[in-house]
């Protein structure tokens, strides 16, 4: 029971992560119909800015606690991160708006491999140790442990996800969000501007992967010029078991393959007789998106984005 509760605990941690990733991929698909590839390296650029923060911090104002240390690399990193997705979307995509799909995908990977190359000719080509801000003393629940670090994760993701559905719920912003959604054609002659709606989307889910990019660091400690492939990927299938262009879908994907994850990594080497060991745990989230997409293709909150006329 000690190792379920673990491994739950873990899930948690690790869903949340890719909850606040996903965010920024059903976000996107959800006013343009259009995933964003290049939004794992979005994170990537996020914890990047954020550990050059905290080694300016060292210099110029050591002894911060390491609290303060972590709040002002996120508050450094999310500008960062919301600069560069803004660049993408007027630079990479707003002239592909009516292009086939097939060309501002191609585009999006390309700006992937893109901003992987600038990262690596800035910030070099090795893993870059991401410092230990908070006390490394756990906090015990129910004979499992959580770090403080972890403990701050998730309360940061849960405030976040809760400002994200306030935004898109109650204000004028959120209502133009879900205008341009259904049709911006509509939307435009109704007064709502498009283009500022389109920057605000992609600035908002940069937002949630900056925070998402120093936490990532903070948790596993390491970070490099490719970090963000990979939790890019199984963010995106994370938004597609959810439900890609439904933010409530996102958030559950997100947590449920986190949970899935973690458990089949404390779990596969029993289950198959010590054949696999955790670190196949990578298979798990591609497995569980190809049985999404075989039973049910909308997701497990489905797809609320009307076809556009």
């Amino acid at each position: 029971m000690d190792t379920f509760i673990q491994q739950i605990i873990n899930g948690l941690v690790l869903g949340s992560m890719y909850a606040l990733i996903a965010l920024g991929y059903t976000m996107v698909y959800g006013v343009l119909n259009l995933i964003n590839f290049a939004h794992g390296d979005v994170l990537m650029i996020g914890a990047m800015v954020g550990l050059t923060v905290l080694k300016l911090l060292e210099v110029f104002a050591p002894g911060l606690p390491g609290y303060i240390d972590l709040f002002i690399a996120i508050a450094c990193a999310v500008p960062a991160c919301m600069l560069v997705n803004i660049i993408i979307e007027r630079v990479a995509y707003r002239r592909l708006r009516n292009a086939p799909r097939l060309a501002p995908l191609i585009t999006a990977i390309g700006v992937s491999i893109l901003l992987q190359t600038f990262a690596m000719m800035i910030w070099g080509r090795s893993p870059l140790p991401f410092p230990q801000l908070l006390s490394s003393e756990p906090i015990m629940i129910g004979g499992a442990v959580i770090s403080q670090t972890q403990l701050l994760l998730l309360v940061l993701a849960a405030l976040a996800m809760l400002g994200l559905v306030f935004l898109v719920e109650k204000t004028k912003m959120g209502r133009a969000m879900r205008a341009v959604a259904e049709n911006p054609r509509v939307a435009g002659l109704m007064g709502v501007d498009a283009n500022m709606v389109i920057v605000a989307t992609f600035a908002i889910g940069a937002a949630l992967a900056a925070v998402a990019g120093v936490m990532w660091g903070a948790n596993y400690a390491s970070i490099a010029f490719a970090m963000g492939t990979l939790p890019g990927l199984k963010a995106f299938c994370a938004a597609v078991l959810g439900g890609i262009g439904n933010i409530y879908g996102a958030m559950i994907g997100g947590i449920l393959l986190g949970i899935i994850e973690s458990l089949g990594a404390g779990y596969i080497g029993d289950l198959t007789g010590g054949f696999l060991g955790s670190h196949y745990q990578d298979i798990f989230a591609f497995v569980v998106l190809i049985i999404v997409l075989t039973i049910r293709p909308s997701g497990i909150m489905g797809e609320r984005v009307a076809d556009r006329a």
